[in-house]
Parts: structure tokens; sequence; C-alpha cells
């Protein structure tokens, strides 16, 4: 791995739009300088050894463009609302997507803020769900890592165990219980001031007064380029793999034509 310079030097690895703390996640990108180029495959397996239990990676990219951060658009989330009746989260999400703005507040460093949670948007829905028993469970959510001299990389974070209350780590609750639960899928660009799943709870709550028992579940499941035709957020990490076959293409050409005759 590269260092900075100067007296008190930093290994150069940068984040990039990083989930919020409390959140699952299964793409999250990160990119890491090396001191000298390494085969993709293999520095996974190192990185990989050196992480904790539950957290992998699971790509591992050589960056041969520029621009990253840039490509990171968008995020497709779900939020999990236990107690939550699926007919309810339906109204409240109808009445979101019909609304021009949503005003919602959020607590910053300068003090209460007020933003408009709509404009990011770009998709709302309520999926199709049962209902959930008193059995806590749990599992795991990937998390994503890109190497600076040409390497990019995937990894899971472990998801919090969730009991029928909804609440993290809680255990199985005694006797067979139910209780309803809606699943929304979220796709919201990435803009100023940010506009994070919380907000749009929030908005939910504040047009349709939509108010879940129990903290949501929430997990990001993809971050990319935003598609405005089909509205669909693509891989980030495409550019790079189709310059890699690109060059690879190229250049037993080039070897072919410098050839003595």
């Amino acid at each position: 791995m590269a260092y900075s310079a100067g007296f008190t030097p930093h290994p150069k690895v940068s984040y990039a739009n990083a989930a919020a703390t409390g959140t699952g996640s299964e793409a999250e990108y990160l990119e890491i300088a090396l001191t000298e180029a390494r085969d993709p495959d293999k520095l996974r397996e190192l990185l990989d050894e050196s992480l904790p239990t539950g957290l992998d990676i699971v790509d591992a990219v050589e960056a041969r463009t520029s621009g990253l951060a840039d490509r990171l658009t968008a995020s497709v989330w779900e939020l999990r609302l236990e107690g939550v009746a699926p007919e309810d989260a339906r109204r409240a999400v109808d009445l979101f997507n019909a609304a021009e703005t949503v005003e919602v507040q959020r607590l910053a460093k300068n003090g209460m803020r007020t933003f408009d949670a709509r404009g990011a948007v770009a998709g709302l829905e309520a999926l199709e769900t049962g209902l959930v028993t008193g059995v806590a469970a749990g599992g795991e959510a990937p998390a994503v890592a890109r190497a600076e001299s040409g390497v990019e990389t995937h990894s899971p974070q472990p998801a919090a165990s969730v009991g029928s209350t909804g609440a993290a780590g809680a255990a199985p609750l005694a006797g067979p219980t139910a209780q309803p639960c809606a699943i929304l899928r979220l796709v919201v660009r990435h803009v100023t001031p940010a506009v994070r799943p919380d907000d749009v709870l929030s908005g939910l709550r504040a047009v349709a007064d939509l108010a879940p028992p129990v903290p949501a579940g929430v997990t990001r499941l993809a971050q990319g380029l935003f598609d405005e035709e089909t509205g669909t957020v693509t891989d980030p990490l495409a550019p790079d793999r189709e310059a890699a076959v690109a060059l690879s293409m190229a250049t037993p050409t080039a070897a072919a034509s410098q050839a003595p005759a």
C-alpha cells in the first residue's frame, strides 16, 4: 500500500460516499493506492486475510479510468418497516410520490436545517411482503472497495440481528407471534444537501403520518451512475472492466505490428 509523504505518513485510501452509521450496505467503494501493480484477484485475497470475519472483499478491479466518485450519483436502498401494514406503506408512498416537495428537518452541526426530501428521490415503491414472526434473524450485507493502482473490490458487512420487534440484537420472542412488515425500495440521487433514507422516512411521516413502531432496517443494495432513461443504477466499475478488456485485445495486435518481417 502506498503512503503519503511528510512527517506523519498515512495510507492512501479514499472512501467514496460511505453509508451512514447504523445502516447495512452491499455497495461500498474505496480506492487504494499501491506502490506496485498487483493482480486484482491476489489483492482481494490479501485484503480478505487482513479483515475481520464477516467483512469480505468480493471483487477487485484495476482502476484504468478516473473519477470513481463521479460515477456514484445515486443509491438503491431497501427499507424494512416492521410493524407497518403493506397497505399503509403503499398509501404513504403514493402520497409522497404525488407531492411536489416534501420538507423535512435534520439537526446539523450549525443547528436545525430544513430541506426538500422529494426532489432527490428518483423512485420509491412498496414491495409485496408478508408477515414476520418472532424469531431473531441475522445475515450479511456486503460492501465494496477499489484500488487506485488499478484494483477495485467488494466486501460484505454483517447485518445486525433483528427480532420481531425490529430492535438490533433483540432476542426471539416466546411463543408463536406474527406482525405485518412493509418493505420499501428507494432510489435516491446523491445531491447537496444529501438526502438519506431516514430523511425519506421523515417525509413519509410528514405527508402520511407513517411512523414505524420500531427503527427501520436500512440496507444499501447498490450505488453507481444513475441512468435517466431506465431509472436504474449502473455498475460504477464497468468502465474499468471495459478498459481492461480493450487493452488486452489491443496489446497482441500492437506486438504483432512491431514484429520483424
